[in-house]
């Protein structure tokens, strides 16, 4: 069966003596966590938290909705979802993955189970910090799309959805993990993570079999070098992407789908577009020109009134 590449503690109690006095024990001493060091981490770790200062400080990776700002449009929340969902910013041509072309609409039709796997670089308190994060994100997305959309217990492997967190060893040295999360993964998809750029802050690669539009496993990659804003920004963009939301466009606006950075965190308008790809109207598989009066249809319902 072929393979496509889509890309986008403890406490206790001490019950002493013969009167049943309770008495509170102290909790054991945690060892203290001897973390793996990455030594080409550190220039990177600087590179990137320069870029999320100096960001934050230009106004960008905002955290709110920006909705005061962009009143929602029915035609423009249409529009965008069209360049967004139904356009692919990497595609496998002759010489690899590159270019932006006219695509179909891909979503899953199983329930996704993201997993989230850590390198030994990244230290207990940022993996649990960052897998509640995930639980919350999960818990929107799923409630947008009305698709199940759930994350796997801490520390659990199964699932279908891969999040990586690595840092620039690790991902390099990725490859053989690569091939054992995802059997039939070509060298191509391989190499686009184990080489991937420092100016590529994360990415995710979604998978179908036989070459159709229904995604069967996905694989996001983080970088464990980022600072807590900017990888918490990746995970919201590159979780959503892997659904079916494959773009970057320009006119998308209050959105994480628009390169200038503005939005770090995923917004109702964001929320808006996962609705639309999930209604049960649209088809995997669908053109831009079948779906089109489909999606206007559904945005005029998400934006009663405007146009």
């Amino acid at each position: 069966m072929a393979l496509a590449a889509l890309v986008f503690a403890a406490g206790c109690a001490s019950l002493q003596g013969n009167q049943g006095v309770v008495r509170s024990a102290a909790a054991p001493v945690r060892p203290a966590e001897n973390l793996t060091t990455d030594p080409l981490s550190a220039e990177l770790a600087d590179y990137y938290s320069r870029i999320e200062t100096q960001r934050v400080a230009n106004n960008l990776m905002r955290q709110d909705s920006g909705a005061d700002e962009v009143p929602l449009s029915a035609s423009r929340l249409a529009q965008t979802y069209l360049d967004v969902a139904l356009r692919e910013e990497h595609i496998r041509g002759p010489l690899g993955f590159g270019g932006n072309a006219a695509s179909v609409l891909r979503r899953w039709q199983v329930p996704v189970t993201y997993v989230l796997e850590f390198g030994p670089t990244v230290s207990r308190a940022t993996r649990a910090r960052d897998h509640r994060e995930v639980g919350q994100l999960a818990r929107r997305l799923a409630r947008a799309s009305g698709h199940p959309i759930s994350l796997a217990p801490f520390g659990t492997t199964q699932g279908n959805f891969h999040v990586l967190v690595l840092s620039e060893s690790e991902r390099r040295a990725s490859g053989p993990r690569l091939r054992e999360l995802v059997p039939g993964i070509d060298d191509g998809a391989v190499r686009l993570i184990t080489e991937m750029p420092r100016e590529t802050f994360c990415l995710v690669i979604a998978f179908s079999r036989d070459g159709g539009a229904v995604y069967s496993e996905a694989v996001a990659v983080i970088r464990a070098e980022h600072p807590d804003l900017t990888r918490l920004a990746c995970y919201h963009e590159e979780l959503t992407q892997g659904l079916g939301l494959a773009s970057d466009s320009d006119s998308a606006r209050p959105s994480i789908f628009n390169d200038d950075q503005e939005f770090a965190l995923i917004t109702e308008h964001d929320l808006n577009l996962l609705t639309i790809h999930y209604n049960p109207r649209l088809r995997p598989g669908m053109t831009a020109a079948r779906a089109r009066p489909i999606v206007f249809s559904i945005a005029s319902e998400l934006a009663p009134g405007e146009s």
